[in-house]
């Protein structure tokens, strides 16, 4: 049996951003992840967007995590030369009842400390963005995109540069609470003895959980994998920003939206639809869908449009719920002292990753 201070479970970025930060201060930090390399599932199949935090309702977590986050994640970038652009994008509407939504996303970002956000009119639209359709937008100018896989790479080479773990390939089978902490069974044959334990395992966080000896039920800390498609046109060229709908009421998703990569490529999506289990597996069933929606701002010949890749999302949200938050708790209430649990960590995780890092570091005494 190994002895250590700390095992976070879950390699994905806001695992990772959790171990850089706290291997700068604590020895023996270990990383236990599954998959062969890190952010094999939701960190590496989303749109790569530092959002602004105009969404999420005023003192959620999800607000405060994605303001602080977003301007620590472009000065994480700098320091490091991690590509990133922050092209800022434009929510657009065509009709009183979409004006209405703009409004609120307005006041909504104000409350939450976003900065320089403006609406915009149709001429003002074209000027930017000639091709968009839109009568009126929201500008959200400190929106970008980052290249996520270097970004994790980077965090990687931190958590090991500081005396930290990344061990692959190593599934976390059991969970036995011992006066000392925690005893955590490995697939890779080992068991690690922690003071510490923190679950940031995406997808597989109500799980983990659930070997520690929560009811995931009971709390209402049960996952629902929500799934979301991206198709590409290469067809289309100089788009400068981020073209987003009004979001979809329900707040399940953000709509249909357009984004640019790092190479100004241009790709749509997700759609959102949920699923019992991790599938990966996609058809063209959607293709009409994302052409409806898409020809409400943007021109496109459907031939053009081509299954791109896909993600699932780790929903605390039902398909029938309102809002919920990311839930990041200390358990020592539910009897597990030194557990961390991170459940429900989807949009805006990535952009959220180093402000709920900080969070986490101050969850217990160092």
């Amino acid at each position: 049996m190994e002895k250590v201070n700390i095992v976070v479970i879950g390699a994905g970025v806001v695992g990772l951003a959790i171990a850089e930060e706290l291997s700068k201060t604590i020895e023996d930090v270990v990383v236990l992840e599954k998959e062969r390399s890190f952010g094999r599932h939701t960190s590496s199949r989303n749109s790569e967007v530092i959002h602004s935090g105009i969404y999420y309702p005023k003192d959620s977590l999800k607000a405060i995590m994605c303001v602080e986050g977003a301007k620590s994640l472009y000065e994480y970038a700098d320091t490091y030369c991690i590509p990133y652009n922050r092209c800022g994008k434009l929510i657009v509407a065509n009709n009183d009842e979409e004006y209405k939504e703009l409004d609120k996303l307005l006041e909504i970002g104000k409350n939450n400390g976003v900065e320089d956000l403006e609406i915009i009119s149709q001429a003002e639209i074209k000027e930017i963005e000639p091709l968009v359709k839109a009568s009126k937008a929201l500008y959200v100018p400190c929106t970008g995109i980052i290249n996520t896989h270097q970004l994790m790479e980077t965090m990687e080479e931190k958590i090991e540069e500081n005396g930290g773990f990344v061990i692959y390939d190593s599934e976390v089978l059991e969970i036995i609470k011992v006066n000392d902490g925690y005893e955590v069974v490995s697939s890779d044959g080992e068991t690690y003895l922690t003071k510490y334990l923190i679950n940031s395992a995406g997808l597989g966080s109500d799980k983990i959980a659930e070997m520690v000896g929560i009811d995931t039920k009971k709390y209402n800390l049960k996952l629902h994998l929500c799934k979301g498609e991206y198709y590409k046109d290469n067809s289309i060229k100089n788009i400068k920003h981020l073209i987003y709908p009004v979001p979809d009421p329900q707040g399940i998703f953000l709509g249909i939206h357009l984004t640019i990569n790092l190479n100004s490529e241009v790709r749509f999506g997700p759609n959102a639809y949920y699923l019992q289990d991790v599938d990966y597996k996609t058809d063209d069933s959607f293709k009409p869908e994302f052409t409806q929606a898409i020809k409400r701002y943007i021109d496109i010949d459907p031939e053009n449009l081509h299954f791109d890749d896909c993600g699932i999302r780790p929903k605390l949200q039902g398909p029938n719920d309102g809002f919920r938050d990311f839930y990041i708790q200390e358990e020592s209430e539910k009897g597990f002292p030194n557990f961390i649990n991170l459940i429900g960590i989807e949009s805006p995780g990535l952009t959220s990753c180093l402000a709920i890092a900080k969070y986490v570091g101050k969850m217990f005494n160092r």
